[in-house]
């Protein structure tokens, strides 16, 4: 095991905390070979639990760059289990690379979103060279809208990619972006951060955030979408914890 990683429910945690996480991105060359950010969370912990050995999505998990704890909830129950994950939100992230990291005139390439989000990013951020690729729904079982979307990421040699089309398909086609060869620049699986930071959808306030109730502050906004995910699904991280043992 690399000292600078964790391993944890299936999943091999970089330890790099949100300055580390930001420090990486500002760095990396924007013309370095295609790499992509994963920041699991309890909902993607419990779907990667469930796909097979050879799954697809497995494979994602284990190439990318960087894996970062996008949960409060995990990072408790690890630590109850005597593993140290540091904790870096997708949205925060998503939010200060496109407010600080992002330079005028840096090209950023959005996998997903509709006609309305590239005019508000564009107007957060005039200075920067956005272009967008809006692949159809369902995705993952469309191999030609894959091809398209993966052959969109190459050809805009962007500095930065956000990856908006839901786990696993973006964790998936950032994959298969990477072992294709030819692009460049950082990819990141954001999911649905881009609404928090529009301001399409509101984030849970920071009280709730600190005390890991965020899950249930986006479950009160969106009972009727979120509803099995939360209450169904979710909870198997409880179970899968107490069945985890240390490699």
């Amino acid at each position: 095991m690399n000292p600078d990683q964790a391993h944890f429910l299936g999943v091999d945690f970089d330890r790099r905390d949100m300055a580390a996480t930001e420090a990486w991105l500002a760095d990396r060359p924007a013309d370095a070979p295609f790499a992509f950010v994963i920041t699991p969370n309890v909902d993607h912990v419990v779907k990667l639990d469930r796909a097979p050995r050879d799954a697809e999505i497995r494979t994602a998990y284990a190439l990318a760059a960087l894996r970062l704890c996008d949960s409060r909830i995990v990072a408790t129950l690890a630590r109850t289990r005597g593993v140290d994950l540091p904790v870096v939100p997708g949205s925060d992230l998503t939010a200060y690379l496109f407010q600080q990291i992002a330079k005028p005139g840096d090209r950023i390439c959005l996998i997903g979103g509709d006609a309305p989000m590239l005019a508000e990013l564009r107007a957060l951020r005039p200075d920067l060279d956005i272009v967008q690729h809006i692949p159809p729904m369902g995705m993952l079982k469309n191999p030609a809208a894959m091809t398209a979307a993966a052959a969109f990421v190459r050809n805009a040699k962007a500095r930065f990619t956000l990856l908006a089309v839901a786990m696993p398909q973006q964790e998936i086609l950032a994959l298969r972006v990477a072992q294709a060869g030819g692009a460049s620049g950082i990819g990141l699986c954001i999911g649905a951060s881009l609404d928090f930071l529009t301001g399409r959808k509101a984030r849970a306030p920071l009280w709730m955030r600190r005390a890991s109730l965020e899950w249930l502050h986006r479950l009160l906004s969106e009972p009727k979408r979120l509803w099995r995910r939360y209450l169904i699904e979710g909870p198997r991280v409880f179970l899968l914890t107490m069945r985890w043992r240390r490699p």
